[in-house]
């Protein structure tokens, strides 16, 4: 099985090929972790730092992860242990993309 990526920070290398956006949900499916993401605007594509209106926020995107990649990715949120990811902010590559 292919599976999507995602990072907890801003990546460095090809940062044009990823997209961003907030966690809606986490969860599991068939041994694997699911992450629900709301793709936005990025601020570069906003155009500064200003902030993300709802309606700039495109349908839910479910990504399929190994669920060592979602232990990893939600150990570098800027979360406390045992807080939800929930709202975080994430970057994500679509399997293929």
């Amino acid at each position: 099985m292919n599976h999507d990526r995602v990072h907890a920070r801003e990546p460095s290398h090809h940062v044009d090929q990823w997209s961003v956006g907030v966690v809606e949900s986490i969860g599991e499916r068939d041994g694997h972790c699911v992450v629900t993401v709301r793709p936005t605007v990025s601020e570069r594509e906003a155009g500064g730092d200003e902030a993300v209106a709802d309606g700039d926020r495109g349908e839910p995107v479910e990504l399929t992860l190994t669920l060592a990649v979602r232990d990893l990715f939600v150990s570098r949120l800027p979360i406390d242990d045992g807080e939800s990811p929930v709202g975080e902010r994430v970057w994500y590559r679509e399997r293929g993309g």
